[in-house]
């Protein structure tokens, strides 16, 4: 088990201007009222507008994670942006995340990391490591997301779930003595899976100059829900038991598990087949959506903002992404 002395020195949030109540959602689904809030349990999500970019809405999460740990931008050395829904192909989310936070001469490494909706929990996991290894002091990781405008309004069970926003944390060195620490990561794609949750066009196999209105649908958000509940359903059991073995932890260790806000059912489905309390279980998807790489992130910093864990509490972030892959950390907050 490699433990990692890093610590979480602040967190922040930032959601767009715009809430979408589940009655906005239904009548632009053009769906009998009351149909959102029963499928999803989501009663109101936000949609950024014209003026809110995904490196606007990062800046905005990074300025409040670095007030929360009493830091500024000079104090870091490395900026990554984790998202599934990258700003525009070139360059990085995470240079435009620079720019938008006014540090446009700070020559501080900025690159991204996408793992679809598990991109931050794969990023703690990365960066962590070479913090701990001594590459970096302190990180500002952020996860932008803007989740409506590949929502594809034929496929109302899965549009009716998203939102936007974007959720920041400073990682650093913990100090000597400090409880706080990275315990224990896992990660497992499973690729039969891979073609369950897709956007298919706007890569190198179907560019933006091949759309048309014959395969407008390509460029839209693509989920197979059934399909991806039965395969997570099945995989996540002891893709978990092998999590909580690596941690050297039970279940019941945790004080606050934060899962990747899918859905009401896949919340659910944490509980019933993992054996989560539900006073451990963080779930913001009702007042969030499900905001893709965003919505651990935010989970973790509504339980610090809400006093749900103090520091050396141990959490549990867990999800399932597009891939289909399952990740987990276990950390001492």
């Amino acid at each position: 088990m490699l433990i990692r002395g890093v610590k979480i020195e602040g967190t922040g949030k930032y959601l767009p201007r715009n809430a979408v109540s589940a009655e906005e959602m239904d009548r632009r689904l053009g769906v009998a009222e009351g149909w959102v809030r029963q499928k999803t349990d989501v009663a109101v999500r936000y949609f950024a507008d014209e003026t809110e970019s995904a490196a606007y809405m990062g800046a905005r999460a990074a300025e409040a994670a670095l007030a929360a740990a009493g830091l500024s931008f000079a104090d870091i050395d490395c900026l990554v942006c984790a998202s599934g829904t990258m700003e525009q192909p070139i360059p990085c989310t995470a240079s435009l995340i620079q720019e938008a936070l006014g540090e446009l001469h700070a020559a501080v490494p900025a690159f991204d990391m996408n793992a679809t909706c598990l991109s931050f929990v794969a990023a703690l996991d990365v960066l962590s490591c070479l913090i701990a290894g001594g590459r970096y002091n302190r990180v500002l990781l952020v996860s932008p997301e803007i989740a409506s405008r590949g929502l594809n309004y034929k496929q109302k069970e899965s549009a009716a779930l998203f939102g936007d926003g974007a959720c920041a944390v400073v990682l650093g060195r913990s100090a000597p003595g400090e409880s706080s620490r990275i315990l224990h990561a896992q990660l497992e794609t499973h690729s039969a899976g891979a073609r369950l949750s897709e956007i298919r066009g706007g890569g190198s196999r179907l560019p933006a100059s091949a759309r048309s209105a014959a395969n407008a649908d390509d460029y839209l958000f693509d989920m197979d829900g059934e399909a991806i509940y039965r395969m997570a359903s099945r995989l996540l059991p002891e893709f978990v038991g092998r999590l909580l073995a690596g941690a050297g932890m039970r279940m019941s260790d945790f004080r606050v598990v934060v899962p990747h806000q899918g859905s009401a059912m896949a919340m659910r489905l944490l509980r019933r087949k993992l054996g989560i309390a539900e006073e451990q279980l963080m779930y913001i998807a009702r007042d969030h959506g499900n905001t893709i790489a965003a919505s651990i992130p935010m989970g973790l910093h509504e339980a610090v903002r809400q006093g749900r864990i103090s520091r050396g509490d141990k959490v549990l972030l867990l999800g399932t992404s597009a891939g289909l892959s399952l990740g987990g950390v276990a950390l001492a907050y």
